[in-house]
């Protein structure tokens, strides 16, 4: 048995003063980096090499919201709970269980000096910021260091990782039962859903003959920054950039753009692991034989009142991964993908990719685990792939649930190859579109058949934004940047093409005999009824249905399965609920916004808002302050701009906080063409010009242009200056 010590929090070179050495080392760099931020304050960064582009890219970065790039990397290494407190012990504890300094430390000694390279400039990029800002105070990260990209090396904070139940590992782990809230709202409605949007247009169906292509993430608001960062080595990237990496992780450059949209192929596997005592000692069953199972001593720090505070784990794993659970008096693994230096890899040089053939050999390195990927070039090509790293496996096992541990027949085989894997290349209709759902309809009547995969591959169920994606680009021709914005902002909700028929019979059954409930309800009813399914700022039917809707939902959350796809849930609330539970979710929603706001006849825009009173992290919201009117609603009714709003504690209006973020659309000719919108603006300070500049853009629609071209840039000059200035 093998017992390992990890004293991860006690590296002391977090609290080190940076040396005088150090100081010149960056103020030379700096010389070699021009920073320019246009009339939107988007920077634009000019480095000789990429080392130095990414200096400067790390640098502005943390000028417009260094808070949130220390709270990325409090949160992959592990340190969460000694910045914020003891509820972020279990989340602490599962970031170590599969990746750890020592191990990111060792990486970094063993990497290339390319990336070598990089990795330097991106710690040298924010300890310069931090010396030149004294007055920005971090939590806890004083010093950054460059093994730290190699936690965080795709796009998504957390990625695979995040799948693992926090309850279960507590209940495991902490010896008794869990308190955790898994990302699930306490109110019945379940997490708001997140992912993103992605559309590529071929040629063929393009006004101008060139490929147009949109990117459409839906995060929690300001998760990632918009940038250029360019270089005399061929850099030359676009797009939205998660605070505090260095690469661009939706993008573009001058040839080619990517979009990632998270996926449900399985690339995770849990096993049940039969554990024997023998000597007093602990081994596991694997074939024929018992082998060892590995103990490690993880020690969490965590602020406790104003001091900090140890808890001390003993962990466990097998040959397929730490243990994570234990279900039915058996210990549960978790096997997943940890390739930190090729996923770093693969992350930084697809944003260098200039041809199809260049970006395929990118994903050769099979490393981008939880995303799907949609993509289009200059030379007219529109691809999909479903996933990236897929391991091979034996179909005869149902891996949806935990496989036996013991037999080693349940094994990886392997990884399938990108062309082995579910994946489009340019479909005869000209379109590609997915909406994190099903591959199978990605492009309408030419999508791949699900017969010819394994069905590991690509679990994922429709969702109500890929039927309303199909319904808008099917059969459609002539796009331009304009219609494809206005083609992602299409109005239709078709999560309620059968669930408010299946009210209105239900209000018709119920009130044949109650002539009080026509009288009371008539009016909100006729509402209804003349609704054309589509959001609109002024619509009372979009607030009455989508208020209803989630008053049912509410109030039959307790016969709703837990980790059910969303059209699932929607069928749920048409077929198995009564027609008097519909009807009395009705009556409760008149009197609900009767009581909030004076009358039950409320436009969508009035109760549905946007507002950003502070950069702060976890910023509230306030009924008594400014806000603005937004028409689109939460993606779970099929909204392609999505926007996830819901009540507060103290609030009786709604208040988006996840959703649409960074949205652009790019056409791929002789020059790259864009447009971009993102919510709030550029900064995190409220003193800024760029601290709420697009909200109104964001909320109506209305796109500023992309200046990708340095010519272009310097006709629209803020500020120009090297880092340090």
């Amino acid at each position: 048995m093998k017992i390992t010590f990890f004293l991860f929090l006690a590296i002391p070179c977090f609290a080190q003063k940076f040396t005088s050495a150090e100081i010149s080392k960056w103020k030379t760099q700096a010389n070699d980096i021009n920073i320019v931020r246009d009339n939107w304050g988007v920077p634009h960064i000019y480095g000789k090499t990429d080392a130095d582009a990414v200096f400067g890219m790390l640098y502005t970065q943390c000028e417009d919201d260094f808070p949130r790039v220390e709270r990325n990397y409090l949160t992959a290494t592990a340190r969460m709970a000694e910045a914020e407190g003891e509820n972020f012990i279990y989340n602490d504890l599962r970031m170590r269980l599969f990746i750890d300094t020592t191990k990111a430390i060792a990486v970094y000694k063993d990497a290339p000096g390319w990336m070598k390279k990089l990795c330097n400039a991106f710690a040298d990029g924010i300890n310069y910021y931090l010396y030149t800002h004294p007055q920005t105070k971090p939590k806890l990260l004083t010093r950054f260091q460059p093994w730290m990209p190699f936690l965080f090396s795709e796009g998504s904070i957390g990625g695979d990782i995040e799948s693992v139940s926090l309850n279960e590992l507590k209940e495991f782990y902490g010896k008794q039962p869990g308190d955790l809230k898994e990302e699930i709202s306490d109110d019945g409605l379940g997490a708001e859903p997140r992912g993103s949007n992605g559309i590529a247009i071929a040629p063929s169906i393009s006004a101008t003959g060139n490929a147009l292509f949109l990117i459409n993430p839906h995060t929690s608001f300001y998760f990632r920054s918009e940038l250029q960062v360019v270089s005399e080595e061929g850099l030359n990237a676009y797009g939205a950039v998660t605070w505090g990496q260095f690469f661009i992780y939706q993008g573009f450059n001058e040839h080619c753009g990517w979009m990632h949209t998270s996926s449900q192929a399985d690339v995770i596997d849990e096993y049940t692991e039969t554990v024997v005592k023998k000597n007093k000692a602990l081994f596991y069953k694997y074939g024929k034989e018992v082998r060892p199972l590995q103990e490690e001593k993880i020690s969490i720090a965590y602020k406790k009142g104003n001091s900090i505070a140890r808890k001390e784990f003993t962990t466990f794993r097998t040959g397929h991964g730490p243990i994570a659970a234990q279900r039915n008096k058996k210990w549960i693994s978790v096997k997943l993908m940890v390739e930190p230096l090729k996923a770093l890899t693969q992350s930084y040089q697809r944003t260098k990719s200039n041809s199809l053939a260049d970006f395929k050999n990118n994903m050769l390195l099979q490393t981008n685990s939880s995303n799907n990927t949609v993509y289009a070039d200059d030379q007219g090509n529109i691809a999909y792939w479903h996933g990236n790293f897929m391991p091979k496996r034996d179909p005869q096992f149902n891996w949806n649930e935990p496989v036996d541990g013991s037999n080693p027949a349940t094994e990886w085989q392997g990884l399938h190859s990108p062309d082995e894997m579910i994946h489009i290349l340019n479909p005869a209709n000209g379109w590609i579109q997915n909406c994190n759902a099903t591959p199978f309809t990605a492009a309408g009547e030419n999508s791949p058949r699900q017969k010819d995969y394994p069905s590991y591959m690509a679990p994922d169920a429709e969702n109500a934004r890929g039927l309303h994606a199909v319904k808008v680009l099917k059969n459609q021709k002539d796009f331009t940047l304009d219609k494809l914005i206005a083609t992602s902002r299409d109005s239709y909700l078709p999560g309620f093409e059968k669930l408010l028929p299946s009210f209105l019979q239900a209000f018709d059954e119920v009130a044949a005999s109650n002539d009080s409930l026509q009288k009371n309800l008539s009016e909100p009813i006729q509402l209804l009824k003349g609704w054309d399914l589509r959001w609109a700022a002024t619509s009372v039917p979009t607030t009455l249905a989508i208020y209803w809707a989630q008053k049912l939902r509410q109030n039959v959350s307790s016969r709703i399965p837990s980790r059910i796809d969303q059209l699932s849930v929607i069928r749920i609330l048409q077929e198995k609920t009564s027609s008097l539970e519909k009807v009395n979710a009705l009556k409760e929603t008149i009197t609900d916004l009767q009581r909030d706001f004076g009358t039950w006849k409320m436009g969508w825009g009035e109760v549905n808002r946007f507002q950003r009173l502070s950069g702060k992290i976890d910023a509230g919201f306030d009924d008594a302050q400014p806000s603005i009117a937004v028409p689109f609603t939460s993606s779970f009714w099929g909204s392609l701009a999505a926007f996830g709003s819901r009540r507060y504690s103290n609030t009786k209006k709604m208040y988006g906080s996840v959703g649409n973020s960074f949205i652009a659309v790019v056409e791929f000719g002789k020059k790259v063409k864009a447009k971009t919108v993102v919510t709030g603006g550029s900064s995190s300070d409220q003193a800024s010009l760029h601290f709420n500049d697009q909200s109104e853009m964001y909320c109506n629609g209305n796109f500023k242009d992309v200046l990708f071209y340095k010519e272009d840039v310097m006709k629209h000059v803020e500020k120009q200056y090297q880092p340090g200035q």
